[in-house]
């Protein structure tokens, strides 16, 4: 499989540990989802992709909820 960006074939997979969180100071207090995907990194030009199970699908929709509902 090619790269998206540049279609290099010069590619690796590794184990990951992410933090999503939301942008901007206003967000610090929000909740942050912790995944551990394994990432698949272009070694020629760096993008970098990864997929996320439905369960942190889940956990960042329901922020994303909380979040449009304007809760105290």
């Amino acid at each position: 499989m090619s790269c998206k960006l540049c279609q290099s074939e010069n590619q690796r997979r590794f184990n990951s540990e992410i933090n999503i969180h939301r942008p901007g100071l206003n967000n610090l207090a929000d909740p942050t989802v912790l995944v551990f995907p394994e990432i698949v990194v272009c070694l020629d030009c760096g993008f970098t992709e990864f997929p996320l199970e439905e369960t942190e699908l889940r956990r960042l929709a329901e922020g994303t909820v909380v979040e449009d509902a304007a809760c105290p």
